[in-house]
């Protein structure tokens, strides 16, 4: 093959991927502004300049694409990306279930060798090229549909996303009275076995205890005075938010295949959440990093309140106990380690794209590491302190029920839609404590769903800049699409689509998107290469234990997850309903969508490649970066002093190169113009070629390293 730069090659060393220009002190600091200060670092004898570039906000940097207003826009939007929902009501389940307090050691260490690094990881990916997670694989265009299966489970999650938002606003509407509705067994949805229909009593006085655990005086059913004998007779006591929940809230089917029509209430407040997302996202990054300030800090101020009533709470440090205490034995349990893992992995967000949508419009030098450090911390001590605000609330409830913690411990919708609105239902003034509760669940849902809506919309724009022009338009349509790929969601039939999505639409594909992206950065692209893009990004190295991680420790952690969830696979289930063979297979087509995709472009790229004949030499090409990958702006790319051949300007090359030769086909002319690598030469041959009369001298390359 050939390429072809404008740009002489340096002699006496041959271009290639991993290839460096080790004098760093040539670097121009002309792309600075002038009163930037400069420091001399020596280290082992070498001397360097290392740049600290001033960061001037309140101009876009990037005027096509945009930049964030402020730092704390984007630090602010990551936190309330980080920190949702599965932060208040999977995270305190988890850690009671694995071993209480003992279950922090494993979190804590799969944090440092798994969820920071991947975020840093994707953070500096989206910064470095100023694109999303569709277009930001022009160091190894093989790989590029691993960007098509980070959009693809953001779309997934988005569609279901929003109809937990939906449920949230819902209740929050019914909390508007002086009697809550989940309070009492005398409705139109309650059921003879609603349980305050069969309260426990002593049976004692005058009373008649019989075999199946019920109570009579005088003849007159009076109660149940033994609850495990009830149960075992078939009979049930099920609580009145409970009722609520599953028979006026959901209207719930009997199985998945009986969905029904769309509920209209549901419906309703289904609209209402994506007109509240579009709203917000209708400028872009503009509207949004302002609404954080209010919908990443607000839960924070929730939270707070609502610790200092339930610690007051009677029996609340029965439940905080229960939280905390640990249990040392648990640490021996490999379900324990996979638990802290899997949390950590899906609470910090790697692998579904919106890492790199959101550090796309970050500044070129904006410090990634230190926002990448706050995030991931802020998100891990949200979790951790979310837990003290509801157990102690859960042991309050179970003070009052008279069980154990383990009878009213629950995770997910359970804890949030059945649990909560029975404690606070008897709490004083019930309606205020339920407002500030669902609020903090609408603020908390609100930002992660606008950071999955912003990297469908950033991987879209991208694809079609010519959109950019109209990007309103596009957020709408994305809106409608996905409001109507929700609407089967609210019907009677719903929440088995909800939870079959949620088991396997984001689960496996997560870990295999992330352990693929981290095998072609850092074995593919190169680890070397890459620490040089972040060191002229951030104006100093990374910490080599940065490097420790993603070349080991967090692929292997991934691989780990992976065999693990393998072995350990159980089919989904809602409650007790278990689910057909037919909608197993369903779930199983969502997983492999966003994985399939990566073979397929890959098989894709293959094919359209027509600058090699073989399938070897192919491949080869398809892992060189690109004569146009490197930082979005010429100011930034002419840093990039470390790369032999490294193009400065691709756009002014292209419209240099732009003319058609009679002698070749244009098609394929264009396409071995646009795959060109970013660093290769072997030796110089002038070519001219005429078009109109006009002569062009370029330097020629026929080899490039692999």
């Amino acid at each position: 093959m050939y390429t072809i730069s404008d740009q002489p090659p340096v002699s006496g060393n041959p271009r290639g991927r991993d290839v460096y220009v080790t004098d760093t002190s040539s670097m121009s600091s002309s792309v600075y502004d002038k009163d930037t200060p400069k420091t001399l670092s020596v280290k082992s004898g070498v001397s360097s300049e290392t740049m600290e570039p001033r960061i001037v906000y309140g101009v876009d940097e990037n005027e096509e694409r945009g930049n964030w207003s402020g730092r704390m826009d984007f630090v602010l939007s990551m936190l309330g990306y980080a920190v949702g929902l599965g932060n208040i009501w999977r995270f305190p389940y988890l850690c009671y279930r694995n071993g209480g307090g003992a279950f922090l050691i494993p979190f804590i260490l799969m944090l440092a060798i798994v969820g920071m690094p991947l975020f840093f990881m994707e953070v500096c990916l989206g910064q470095f090229t100023s694109c999303g997670p569709t277009t930001c694989w022009n160091f190894a265009p093989l790989f590029k549909g691993v960007g098509f299966g980070m959009l693809i489970c953001s779309g997934l999650v988005s569609i279901y996303y929003n109809v937990i938002l939906t449920y949230s606003f819902f209740y929050l509407f019914a909390s508007f009275t002086s009697s809550l509705p989940w309070t009492s067994c005398g409705n139109d949805w309650n059921t003879d076995d609603c349980s305050l229909n069969h309260p426990l009593t002593s049976c004692k006085e005058q009373g008649t205890r019989y075999s199946n655990g019920t109570c009579y005086t005088d003849g007159t059913y009076s109660g149940v005075w033994n609850n495990s004998l009830f149960t075992k007779a078939g009979l049930k006591r099920t609580s009145p938010s409970e009722e609520y929940w599953n028979n006026y809230v959901l209207g719930l089917s009997s199985g998945v295949e009986d969905l029904g029509s769309p509920r209209w209430a549901l419906t309703l407040t289904l609209l209402l959440a994506w007109i509240v997302v579009f709203l917000c996202l209708i400028k872009g990054i503009k509207t949004t990093g302002k609404v954080v300030y209010f919908t990443a800090l607000f839960p924070y101020v929730v939270l707070i309140i609502l610790f200092f009533r339930g610690v007051t709470l009677e029996n609340a440090w029965e439940g905080i106990y229960f939280y905390i205490v640990p249990r040392w034995e648990r640490l021996a349990d490999g379900k324990v380690w996979r638990d802290a893992a899997v949390q950590i992995f899906y609470s910090m967000g790697p692998g579904w794209g919106g890492l790199i949508a959101l550090s796309s419009y970050n500044r070129f030098h904006n410090n990634a590491l230190t926002d990448s450090l706050i995030v991931s911390l802020g998100d891990s001590l949200t979790s951790i302190f979310g837990g003290f605000v509801i157990f102690s609330y859960l042991g309050y409830m179970a003070g009052k029920l008279n069980v154990s913690i383990e009878n009213v411990v629950k995770s997910g919708a359970g804890l949030a839609f059945i649990v909560y609105p029975e404690a606070v239902a008897s709490l004083p003034a019930p309606p205020l404590w339920a407002i500030l509760f669902f609020c903090m669940l609408i603020t908390l849902g609100l930002d992660s769903q606008f950071a999955q809506v912003e990297t469908v919309l950033t991987g879209t724009l991208d694809l079609f800049p010519h959109l950019r022009a109209r990007k309103t338009f596009v957020i709408l349509i994305i809106c409608s699409a996905m409001f109507l790929l929700g609407l089967p969601l609210v019907t009677p039939g719903g929440m088995y689509w909800l939870q079959l999505m949620d088991h396997y639409a984001a689960s496996w594909s997560l870990l295999v998107i992330c352990l693929t992206e981290n095998v072609a950065i850092v074995y593919i692209y190169g680890i070397n290469r890459f620490f040089k893009d972040l060191e002229i990004m951030m104006g100093k190295p990374p910490s080599i234990w940065w490097k420790i991680c993603w070349m080991g420790l967090s692929p292997g952690a991934i691989v780990f997850i992976f065999v693990f969830s393998l072995i350990e696979y159980s089919p989904a289930r809602y409650d007790a309903y278990t689910y057909p063979a037919w909608a197993e297979a369903l779930g199983w087509m969502m997983a492999l969508l966003s994985i399939l995709i990566i073979p397929v472009v890959m098989i894709y790229k293959v094919n359209k490649e027509d600058e090699e004949d073989s399938l070897i030499e192919k491949l080869k090409l398809l892992v060189i970066p690109t004569r146009s990958w490197g930082p979005a702006l010429v100011k930034h790319r002419k840093l990039i002093k470390y790369v032999q051949g490294f193009v400065i300007d691709p756009m002014a090359e292209k419209a240099k190169l732009g003319f058609q030769n009679p002698g070749f086909d244009s098609s394929s002319r264009t396409n071995s113009m646009s795959r060109m690598s970013a660093g290769a030469s072997l030796g110089n041959l002038s070519r001219s070629t005429a078009h109109s009369n006009v002569s062009y001298v370029s330097h020629v390359s026929f080899e490039s390293s692999v």
